[in-house]
C-alpha cells in the first residue's frame, strides 16, 4: 500500500518504566496518523485521558485531504477535546484529568506532513544525520534529560476538555529517507539528544529505534513511563506497520 509519492514504514512501544506502578502514556501507530499521549501525573485519571484520546483519534485516520491535512488534524483533536469534556461531564471524579498530545498525520498524496502538540510530547525530524526538534514544550520551567528534576516542571497547556486549549499545528515537508521520532517525556526527559540521535542515525529499521530508546530510557532508572514511535519516509517502499512490544 502506497500513500502517493511518498511511502512509510512505522514502529510504535510504550513501557511502565522503573519507577511508576502504571503506564499512564498511549500510543496509536494506524494508516495515516501516528499519536502518542501522557496522562498527567499527580492529575485523577490521567491514563483514562490519554487512553480516551488516542480512542477518539483511531477514528479519524482515515485518508487525510491532500489541500488542508492541518484541518484534519484540528478536526481530530477538536474531536478528541469534546469525548474528554463530555467523560467529564458524565463523571465528576474525573473533572481535572488531562494529557498531553503529539500526533503526526501522514500525506495521502503530495509530500506535506501535518504535526500537532500540546503538552510536553515532542516530535523530532532526522534528516541527513541531523536531528531537529518540531515541537515545542508547553510547560512552565525546562525539560532537562538526565535531571529526574523535570518532573516538577508546571504544564502550561494541555487537553483536558476544555475547547480553548488549543495545539501548535505546522505544515512540513517530507523527503525521502526522513526518520521522525514521536516520543513522550519518559525520553526526551532522560535520554540526551545526541544519544537519541545516535539511535536514530543507526538503527537499521524503526522499531530497532524504538526498542533501544526504550531501553536507554530505562537503563538511565526509567524514572517515567516512556512511548515511543518511529517513522520512516521511503518513497520506493510500500507502507507497514511493526511492532516493537511494549511492557
Amino acid at each position: 500500500m502506497t500513500g502517493g509519492p511518498l511511502a512509510w514504514t512505522a514502529a510504535a512501544g510504550s513501557h511502565t518504566g522503573h519507577v511508576r506502578r502504571k503506564n499512564e502514556d498511549a500510543v496509536y501507530t494506524g494508516r495515516w496518523l501516528h499519536v502518542v499521549a501522557d496522562g498527567l501525573g499527580g492529575h485523577p485519571a490521567g491514563e483514562v485521558a490519554s487512553a480516551a484520546v488516542i480512542s477518539s483519534f483511531q477514528a479519524w485516520d482515515t485518508e487525510p485531504a491532500a489541500a488542508d491535512p492541518l484541518t484534519s488534524l484540528a478536526s481530530a483533536i477538536q474531536a478528541a477535546s469534546r469525548r474528554l469534556a463530555d467523560m467529564i461531564t458524565a463523571d465528576a471524579a474525573l473533572r481535572g484529568m488531562g494529557t498531553t498530545l503529539t500526533a503526526i498525520l501522514m500525506p495521502a498524496s503530495g509530500d506535506r506532513v501535518a504535526v500537532a502538540n500540546i503538552g510536553d510530547s515532542r516530535a523530532y525530524l532526522l534528516r541527513a544525520g541531523r536531528l531537529s526538534r518540531l515541537t515545542e514544550d508547553h510547560v512552565i520551567g525546562n525539560l532537562t534529560a538526565g535531571n529526574p528534576g523535570w518532573v516538577a516542571a508546571m504544564m502550561a497547556r494541555y487537553l483536558d476538555g476544555r475547547l480553548d486549549r488549543s495545539p501548535d499545528l505546522t505544515l512540513r515537508q517530507a523527503l525521502p529517507c526522513d526518520r521522525y521520532l514521536l516520543c513522550t517525556d519518559g525520553l526526551a526527559g532522560t535520554v540526551p539528544g545526541a544519544t537519541i540521535r545516535d539511535v536514530l542515525a543507526t538503527a537499521a529499521a524503526p522499531a530497532d529505534a524504538v526498542g533501544q530508546l526504550i531501553r536507554l530510557a530505562n537503563d538511565a532508572g526509567g524514572p517515567d513511563n516512556v512511548t515511543v514511535v518511529v517513522i520512516d519516509v521511503d518513497a520506493r517502499r510500500p507502507v507497514s506497520l511493526e511492532s516493537a512490544g511494549s511492557g
